[in-house]
């Protein structure tokens, strides 16, 4: 008879998460995961593989809880051009805020660290962002056939340059003490919608 996991596999990726999300993944070793997460290291191996199998994991369980959040917000009925903004302020206002300004954005964060050297993250990095610019790009698209973005500007180059814009708020939002510095890059940017 097979013996039943003496533990909540979800919560403890949940754990794993905010550990790697707090530390980053070089300075997370599997003693400090087994400690975090109260869970024995063999269990850890057998649910979820080694230390870099479980970061991915946790990195898609980030993703998943937040890129509904962003569909909803910017694909709601009426004008879309409201919904951008406020996305895009949200992003300088999250990264500007004590408690979530030094833990940053978890994708952000793997972009830095580890995108440049390690494949999978790197893909898991440019679906999100892949994602989001899509996000911002219907939502443009919907701006300018409401008659609420001109129609000289181009979707999809304003959507790439927002992107780069909220994740550049983020690495600055982290290593910056003058929140002024991320909410006026925002607000600048944004007049390019006007």
């Amino acid at each position: 008879m097979a013996r039943t996991k003496e533990f909540d596999p979800d919560a403890a990726l949940r754990s794993a998460l905010e550990l790697f999300w707090r530390r980053g993944y070089e300075a997370t070793s599997m003693t400090d995961l087994v400690e975090h997460l109260g869970v024995g290291r063999a269990s850890i191996y057998a649910t979820f593989g080694n230390k870099h199998e479980l970061y991915l994991k946790a990195l898609d369980r980030y993703q998943q809880a937040r890129n509904p959040q962003l569909l909803r917000e910017l694909s709601q009925p009426g004008p879309a051009l409201p919904a951008v903004r406020a996305v895009v302020r949200r992003f300088a206002t999250e990264a500007t805020t004590e408690g979530r300004r030094l833990s940053g954005c978890f994708v952000t964060n793997t972009a830095a660290e580890l995108a440049p050297h390690d494949t999978a993250a790197a893909r898991r990095v440019e679906h999100n962002w892949d994602h989001l610019e899509t996000l911002l790009h219907s939502a443009l698209i919907r701006a300018q056939a409401q008659g609420e973005l001109p129609a000289d500007r181009n979707p999809l180059t304003l959507a790439r340059m927002l992107l780069v814009l909220m994740q550049g708020l983020r690495v600055v939002g982290k290593a910056s003490a003058d929140p002024a510095r991320v909410q006026d890059a925002a607000e600048q940017a944004l007049t390019l919608l006007d």
